[in-house]
């Protein structure tokens, strides 16, 4: 892996996506709902809205219709719509989203051996409170 050295002055030190180059990927994928939405569809296959949404608790209606959106539009949900009375819709994670799943099992196992010291250092932070 070749490291790249910013200078002070580079286009680096202005644009985050060259500073680093994973931000667009957090922000696609690691937003409020995106997460959680993806790894239902995963773990549970097809889904109709309603279905979501119940497994979803604390979500909105109108915040999953905006994140199912985004997700269609990004190519990582695909949505079918059946031709029946009444109509039916489901949402099941595309092609692209599956491609997540290694990264989101790393961040699980990251998760399970460090955030018992995640939680050990905010206890013994000092410090002001982020706004």
């Amino acid at each position: 892996m070749t490291e790249t050295i910013n200078r002070p002055g580079s286009p680096s030190d202005y644009d985050p996506v060259q500073a680093c180059p994973i931000s667009p990927v957090v922000d696609l994928v690691f937003s409020r709902w995106t997460t959680p939405i993806l790894w239902t569809l995963h773990q549970n296959g097809p889904l109709r809205f309603v279905e979501l949404e119940r497994r979803l608790a604390t979500i909105t209606p109108k915040v999953l219709t905006s994140r199912l959106r985004q997700l269609e539009r990004d190519g990582l949900v695909e949505r079918r719509q059946f031709a029946e009375v009444p109509p039916r819709v489901e949402y099941e994670i595309s092609e692209l989203g599956r491609s997540l799943a290694p990264i989101f099992a790393d961040l699980g196992s990251w998760s399970q051996q460090n955030m018992a010291r995640v939680e050990e250092a905010r206890k013994a932070y000092t410090g002001p409170l982020p706004r």
